[in-house]
């Protein structure tokens, strides 16, 4: 299968955005920052479901945008399925419109809990039972919607040495 979007996913303070820009680099392709957390330095971090909405669709559309001009592979610092589970860790619940995207990513790369958790200001759940929540619901999202996933783990360069392994694989 030919892999056009790789999505990084798991919870905040992961690695999550360091290895996105390394990926980008080791493919020589694109990278589609994270927009939430332009959104939430600019706005703050306390969200309405309206605020994640708004950040799914316009990260969605810059994804669609580059695809359409024919640049990938593509690397994604997230995309709505993260922002779902996101409104599943503030409100417990989450517009239908989650559910009804249909955009995603060719592989997923799920980012363990296994580093420490550092806060930078728009970071919120860093207590080892809100990780804990944030991962399985970050798993869960994956398995639900049966898209092609691999775990990413370890710290230092084997972390690196999971995501080689997971996009060779």
């Amino acid at each position: 299968m030919k892999v056009r979007t790789i999505c990084l996913h798991g919870p905040e303070s992961t690695g999550k955005s360091t290895i996105a820009h390394r990926l980008a680099a080791h493919l020589d392709c694109e990278l589609v920052e994270e927009y939430g957390r332009e959104y939430a330095e600019a706005r703050g971090t306390d969200f309405t479901m309206r605020d994640l909405l708004e950040i799914a669709k316009t990260h969605d559309a810059g994804v669609r945008t580059m695809l359409a001009a024919g640049l990938e592979p593509l690397v994604l610092d997230t995309d709505p399925l993260m922002t779902a589970v996101w409104a599943d860790m503030l409100f417990g619940e989450r517009d239908p419109w989650f559910d009804e995207w249909q955009g995603m990513a060719d592989l997923y790369l799920l980012f363990d809990i296994d580093l420490p958790w550092v806060a930078d200001g728009t970071r919120l759940f860093g207590s080892p039972d809100a990780r804990q929540r944030f991962f399985d619901l970050s798993k869960a999202v994956l398995e639900q919607r049966g898209v092609r996933w691999a775990l990413v783990s370890g710290t230092g360069e084997a972390r690196w040495e999971s995501v080689l392994r997971a996009i060779e694989g």
